[in-house]
């Protein structure tokens, strides 16, 4: 049985800068065909603009506010929101509460930094 703890998990950052604690995948458990992590965004970041070739993505807001623009779309996103992230489509997340902003993050297949194509210039 694999079973991670959150507070076990090391965290690392990802090319869109975001902070990751990746809870299941094939690199720490049995899971081949997807990924499970918890992201944060400090108040006043945003991740960098990107898409994904290949993964599509579910990002579900657990503490904070945000404001997710996926291609032309923008709307503000809270506590409970699941955002669904289709293959190709730009997104990037900003911060634009006080406290910092957590959410999971579900990848089909998993997460790989290599399915990742920066849009816009990192800072």
């Amino acid at each position: 049985m694999d079973v991670k703890n959150l507070n076990e998990v090391p965290s690392f950052i990802t090319k869109d800068g975001s902070e990751i604690r990746e809870l299941l995948a094939h690199r720490n458990s049995a899971i081949r065909n997807q990924s499970l992590a918890e992201a944060r965004l400090e108040p006043g970041r945003s991740t960098v603009e990107h898409y994904h070739p290949v993964a599509e993505e579910i990002y579900f807001i657990t503490k904070g506010r945000g404001r997710m623009r996926i291609e032309t779309e923008t709307r503000e996103v809270g506590v409970g929101d699941a955002i669904a992230i289709l293959p190709g489509k730009k997104h990037k997340l900003w911060n634009i509460g006080s406290e910092t902003l957590h959410l999971l993050c579900c990848c089909a297949p998993g997460y790989e930094q290599t399915d990742t194509v920066m849009t816009e210039t990192v800072p």
